[in-house]
C-alpha cells in the first residue's frame, strides 16, 4: 500500500473537442486503483547504470509525446519490482500470477496482479548485455510478454544513439497499440536564414543548410535521408537538394533564373513541385528530380498569383494556394494540372487569406493557416467533407506541418510572447514546445526515418 500511496502519474490531458487550449493538466493521483480513463496505462520499469538512465529518459519521454498512454511513474529505485520466481521465490509465486493464472505471469520476476492494481495496462522492461538491449513488452491483463525486441545500440556519445531509441520506442508504441510511433522523426526549420533540424523529442539541434546563402522553404523528401529546399541570392532563388548524411547538395535542374521557392517532393520521390515567381505572377511547375530533366508549368496566373504546392499521398492530386478570387486561398488540381477547383471553402469578404497547405499522411485531412481578425490561426480540412475548423486560437499560429501519424501538427506560434515551434496533437488537444528558442520558421516534419544506411562492403 505504501507503494501505491506514492504512486505519481506524470502529464495527463484533459479530453476535449481537439481544439488548441494552451493548457496541460499535470496531476497526482493517488491511491491504490488508478483508471487511466480511454487511453492505456503504460509503466516503463526503473533499471540501473548511466546508459539504461539515458534509455529510460529517452523511452519514457517518447511515449508520453506520442500521446497514446498514460504513463505511471514508479517511485525512485526499482522497489516496486516484487521478485516472484515460478518455483515460489521472494514474494511467492502465486501471488505473481496474473489473470491468466499461467506460468508466464511471473516471467522476470514481474508480479502481474500488482502492476493491474496500479492501473497499469503494459509494462516495459528494459535490460542491457554489453552493446545489445532487449525490450520486453509486458501484458499487464494477459499476465504475458506480449513482444520481445531486441537491437543493437551504439555507445553512448554516438550521434546515432538516440536515434536508435527512438526507432525502439516506436517499436514498442506499434507492438501495444498496432500502429507506429512518431518518435524516429525529425522537423525541420529556418532560423536565422539557414536550415536546422530538431528531434520530435526538441533533442538534438543542428544546423544542416551546408550554404552560407540564405536559404528558405525546407521540405523532406519521401525517403528521410534528403531534402530540398530554396536558396537566395542577388533577387533570385534556386533549388537544392541535400544528402542528410553527408551534406553533399546539388542544384535541381532549371531552377535559378527566376525565384523558384516552396519545393514539395511527390509521395515517390520522383518529381519537385514548386513556385516560380516572374513578372507576371507566380504559377505552379514540376520537375523530374530523380532524371534531372522534364520542366512542366502546372498553371498560367495571368497576374494571379498560385504558389505553395503540396502532394496528396497517393501522388494524384496537389493542393495550393491562389489569388485568383482576390484574397490566396486553397485550391486544388490534379496531379498534371488539369481540374483546377476550389478546395477549402471560404466566405468571399469575410474570410481572410489562405495559406501553407499540407496534405496529412493518411490523406483524410489538410492543414493550413488563415487569417483571422487579423491574426492567423491553424484551421484543419476534412478533405472527404470539405468541411474546415480552426485548431489554434492563442496568439498568431501559422506553417502547420503533419507528422507522419496524421494526428499531430508542428507550427510556428508566438503565444510565448516569441515565434517558437510547438506541436499539438489533435485528439486530445495536448500542446507542446518543440523548440524554446526565437526566430523559428516554416518547419517541416520527416516521415519515419530510416536507420543508416550501411555501406557496401569491397569485393
Amino acid at each position: 500500500m505504501l507503494v501505491a500511496l506514492l504512486l505519481s502519474v506524470g502529464p495527463t490531458v484533459r479530453p476535449s473537442d481537439c481544439q488548441d487550449t494552451s493548457a496541460i493538466d499535470r496531476g497526482v493521483r493517488i491511491g491504490i486503483i488508478y483508471r487511466p480513463g480511454v487511453r492505456p496505462g503504460m509503466v516503463v520499469l526503473p533499471g540501473r547504470g548511466a546508459l539504461l538512465d539515458s534509455v529510460h529518459t529517452i523511452l519514457n519521454r517518447d511515449l508520453d509525446y506520442s500521446d497514446r498512454f498514460e504513463l505511471i511513474t514508479l517511485p525512485g529505485g526499482d522497489s516496486i519490482r516484487v521478485s516472484t520466481g515460478p518455483a515460489g521465490g521472494r514474494g511467492g509465486g502465486g501471488a505473481a500470477r496474473g489473470r491468466t493464472g499461467g506460468p508466464q505471469a511471473a516471467w522476470g520476476g514481474l508480479n502481474y496482479p500488482l502492476y493491474q492494481a496500479l492501473g497499469a495496462d503494459f509494462a516495459v522492461d528494459v535490460r542491457l548485455a554489453a552493446d545489445s538491449m532487449t525490450v520486453e513488452l509486458h501484458d499487464i491483463t494477459a499476465g504475458a510478454v506480449r513482444r520481445t525486441l531486441r537491437a543493437k545500440l551504439p555507445p553512448l556519445t554516438d550521434v546515432g544513439f538516440r536515434m536508435a531509441v527512438h526507432r525502439l520506442s516506436d517499436q514498442v508504441v506499434l507492438a501495444a497499440l498496432g500502429s507506429a510511433g512518431i518518435a524516429a522523426t525529425r522537423v525541420l526549420f529556418v532560423k536565422d536564414g539557414k536550415v536546422d533540424r530538431i528531434d520530435q523529442d526538441g533533442a538534438d539541434l543542428q544546423l544542416v543548410s551546408s550554404s552560407s546563402r540564405q536559404a528558405m522553404s525546407p521540405a523532406w523528401a519521401p525517403d528521410g535521408r534528403h531534402f530540398a529546399y530554396m536558396e537566395f541570392a542577388e533577387g533570385h532563388g534556386q533549388l537544392f537538394m541535400q544528402d542528410m548524411a553527408t551534406g553533399q547538395r546539388v542544384p535541381v535542374a532549371t531552377t535559378g533564373k527566376a525565384l523558384d521557392f516552396t519545393p514539395a517532393f511527390s509521395p515517390d520521390g520522383k518529381t519537385l513541385a514548386f513556385s516560380r515567381a516572374t513578372e507576371e505572377g507566380t504559377d505552379l511547375y514540376t520537375v523530374n528530380v530523380r532524371d534531372n530533366c522534364c520542366l512542366q508549368r502546372l498553371t498560367v496566373g495571368r497576374f494571379s498569383d498560385n504558389l505553395s504546392p503540396a502532394y496528396s499521398p497517393d501522388g494524384q492530386r496537389i493542393a495550393f494556394v491562389s489569388t485568383r478570387a482576390g484574397l490566396p486561398q486553397i485550391y486544388v488540381m490534379a496531379a498534371d494540372g488539369t481540374d483546377q477547383q476550389l478546395f477549402a471553402p471560404f466566405d468571399y469578404g469575410v474570410t481572410g487569406s489562405s495559406n501553407a497547405p499540407e496534405w496529412s499522411p493518411d490523406g483524410q485531412s489538410l492543414a493550413f493557416h488563415r487569417d483571422v481578425a487579423g491574426t492567423l490561426q491553424v484551421f484543419v480540412l476534412d478533405v472527404r467533407t470539405r468541411t474546415v475548423r480552426q485548431l489554434t486560437s492563442v496568439g498568431r499560429n501559422e506553417d502547420p506541418t503533419w507528422a507522419p501519424d496524421s494526428r499531430h501538427l508542428a507550427f510556428v506560434s508566438d503565444r510565448s510572447g516569441y515565434r517558437q515551434l510547438w506541436i499539438i496533437d489533435l485528439e486530445t488537444g495536448r500542446i507542446r514546445p518543440l523548440l524554446q528558442q526565437s526566430g523559428a520558421r516554416l518547419p517541416s516534419w520527416s516521415p519515419r526515418l530510416p536507420p543508416p544506411e550501411t555501406p557496401a562492403s569491397n569485393p
